[in-house]
């Protein structure tokens, strides 16, 4: 997550935390055990921390804000590091694992970021990247209280949105914005010869999935 998070760590913690189930739907499963240091990228208050002890690895945090960071610490005592995705301060291949949450609409360029969470895998190294669903989530998706969608033609303009009409008065949308990436530009980022795509998901929870879920392995 970005510096655009700062002076929002309570509400987001209140809202997304505190009381909500401690791992997003199926994300342990696509973990699967193992070991080592994890890097959750963009790690926010913690929510992930759990769910990457459960799995049998450590945890190490990352994210742009300090405010989610602040909170983020009362749920580790292992290593949080303020940074920018695109930048990671750490050596090739210092990861048996790397999850990225939910960030690749907060970012403004999430290939580069991709990048690097490769290069800072070991060679069979994990990657678990699960956010919003492209084509059911977004500034052109209008959410109607049936549980149906509607989606608007401009799906097809990527890039970044401060504001949408059909986002929520009390939604995290309407306070940070939103990056819009199409469902091709998004798993183009996985096409690079370092990465091998092994599992693509549409985590259950809603009749119409809002998230997508991507598991590769470093070659």
């Amino acid at each position: 997550m970005g510096a655009r998070y700062n002076g929002l760590a309570d509400w987001y913690d209140a809202r997304f935390v505190v009381g909500a189930p401690r791992h997003q739907p199926g994300l342990l499963e696509l973990l699967g055990p193992g070991s080592g240091p994890c890097l959750d990228l963009g790690c926010g208050t913690g929510r992930n921390f759990d769910t990457i002890r459960d799995s049998g690895r450590t945890v190490v945090g990352v994210d742009r804000s300090s405010d989610q960071l602040r909170l983020a610490r009362t749920r580790t005592d292992g290593p949080l590091i303020e940074s920018d995705a695109a930048r990671l301060p750490f050596a090739d291949g210092s990861f048996d694992t790397v999850i990225a949450m939910w960030i690749s609409t907060d970012l403004d360029d999430f290939p580069s970021a991709l990048g690097e969470a490769v290069r800072v895998l070991r060679p069979g190294g994990l990657l678990v990247c699960y956010g919003v669903h492209p084509a059911f989530n977004g500034p052109h998706v209008q959410w109607n209280e049936d549980g149906t969608r509607l989606i608007h033609p401009s799906y097809r303009t990527p890039g970044w949105h401060d504001e949408s009409p059909i986002w929520a008065d009390d939604g995290i949308r309407q306070r940070v914005g939103m990056r819009h990436l199409p469902l091709p530009e998004l798993l183009n980022a996985f096409l690079r010869p370092e990465l091998t795509l092994e599992r693509v998901e549409e985590p259950e929870g809603m009749p119409v999935p809002h998230a997508l879920a991507l598991k590769a392995r470093r070659n």
